[in-house]
């Protein structure tokens, strides 16, 4: 494909006793920090795994979830301390001292249901950074537990963030990850986290950490990142989530790209806040995830999905994406959190499929995977996209342009942000283009003359390269 890092989903054990509990299925309901769930192997097989991965040039990134764990964990049965866990009261009986015996198969509802003093989050992440937050608010925000059955830790208490600093620490050093990604990033405390953060830098200066950062604000996001001048506390965390981009993609993909602020218009608008971010290429950015909506949902519209992917690879940022886009995966949480979670086909002994392989793949399939693994091998090493200085031109006439330029080279990525055909005019870009006549079509491998206006069809990704 020519990807460099793996990030998995949880491999942590998620032992639950009760099969309907849905919440735990995706593995975010950690039961034991230091064994891999046996449904995937052992910690030898991970340790294997990441090997095998080293050896053929790509990094692995862990999955961990410090903000909560199972409910069905040990901790819950015994809690070392009453303040182990945030809001914990409704886990106690009305006789004091008579702790909660754990799950029941009548589901989790029936818990919040029995105990009154139940608080679960709001899951609303502005109270953090609000400067006029409420208390209850941010009580509720940072204490509050995401679902019945998964607990709050307090990572307030001391030896609850040395529990999970050192587990971090080991799985560094035992299985030799090469990041981590956070998961619910901000509903942990903050300066307990920025503690954890600023001992795993000192530890290991070039490992990296991602976390995530749900809301599509800018100014929030760039809040969170190592440097930010924008609070008091430096949270020492290098790599944010780009939840904007997100967000402004998959309105656009729907929208007419017009003079002022629809369409492509969204992305032109979020990219002007980069001087908020102390380090703006370390930004992670998507199109999708494992808790959104497919960017197909349920249709195959490989136009803008192109034009997305195009768009991801070459703008100032580290790119994610989501397994399965390269044969055109689809599916909206509509259905179910598990319809865009999917098996790869091909995984699983009796799939009727095998996507892993060309033969295997639908002709559209191929197509897909062709041009994305073409664009993606391009991408690798290529300093003109990984260093290169970005410019970016407000929308015209639909379309929306964004060059870098390094070491003399230079790389135009042309969106037509609209369903109807639209013209990339050379002149008005001559900044960038100079007096060069020629330049590489990355994605047909041909030359184009970029003296004359070029016609671009509806929904159309262009990528030029050229000498500047």
């Amino acid at each position: 494909m020519g990807v460099t890092a793996l990030w998995f989903t949880p491999v942590l054990e998620n032992n639950s006793p009760d099969s309907r509990r849905l919440s735990t299925y995706h593995g975010y309901a950690t039961t034991d920090y230091y064994r891999v769930d046996p449904r995937l192997g052992t910690n030898d097989d991970y340790r294997r795994l990441v090997d095998e991965a080293h050896r053929l040039g790509l990094k692995v990134v862990m999955d961990m979830i410090f903000n909560h764990c199972s409910i069905d964990h040990p901790w819950i049965a015994d809690l070392p301390s009453r303040d182990w866990l945030n809001t914990p009261d409704w886990l106690f009986d009305h006789k004091e001292g008579s702790s909660y015996p754990g799950p029941t198969s009548q589901g989790d509802n029936v818990f919040s249901r029995r105990h009154a003093q139940y608080v679960q989050t709001n899951y609303k992440l502005t109270p953090i950074l609000d400067p006029y937050a409420s208390k209850i608010d941010l009580h509720e925000t940072t204490d509050g537990w995401f679902v019945p059955s998964m607990p709050d830790l307090n990572q307030r208490n001391p030896h609850v963030m040395k529990y999970l600093t050192q587990n971090s620490i080991w799985w560094i050093e035992t299985i030799g990850i090469d990041g981590i990604r956070m998961d619910t990033y901000p509903y942990a405390d903050r300066e307990a986290m920025s503690k954890w953060m600023k001992r795993i830098e000192t530890e290991y200066p070039n490992f990296n950490t991602v976390g995530e950062t749900w809301v599509t604000e800018p100014a929030y996001t760039a809040a969170w990142q190592k440097d930010s001048k924008l609070t008091g506390l430096n949270s020492h965390l290098k790599t944010v989530m780009d939840f904007s981009f997100f967000d402004k993609i998959n309105r656009a993909k729907n929208e007419e790209t017009d003079e002022w602020t629809h369409g492509l218009n969204r992305i032109y608008n979020s990219m002007t806040y980069d001087y908020l971010y102390p380090n703006p290429s370390n930004v992670l950015a998507f199109i999708d995830n494992h808790d959104t909506d497919r960017f197909l949902g349920d249709g195959q519209d490989t136009a803008t999905l192109k034009q997305a992917l195009a768009l991801l690879l070459t703008t100032n940022r580290i790119p994610q994406i989501y397994y399965g886009t390269e044969i055109l995966m689809n599916g909206t949480r509509a259905v179910t959190d598990g319809n865009v979670r999917k098996d790869f086909p091909g995984g699983f002994p009796g799939d009727t499929a095998n996507a892993f392989t060309r033969k295997g793949r639908t002709r559209e399939q191929q197509a897909m995977f062709g041009w994305l693994s073409h664009l993606l091998h391009w991408r690798q090493g290529n300093d003109v996209i990984t260093k290169g200085r970005q410019t970016q031109f407000i929308p015209y006439k639909g379309v929306y342009v964004i060059a870098r330029q390094y070491g003399g080279r230079t790389v135009m990525t042309i969106l037509n942000g609209t369903s109807r055909q639209a013209s990339f005019c050379p002149v008005r870009y001559a900044e960038i283009t100079g007096s060069t006549t020629e330049a590489h079509n990355v994605l047909t491998g041909r030359m184009v003359n970029i003296t004359k206006n070029i016609r671009l069809a509806p929904r159309q990704a262009l990528i030029l390269e050229f000498i500047s």
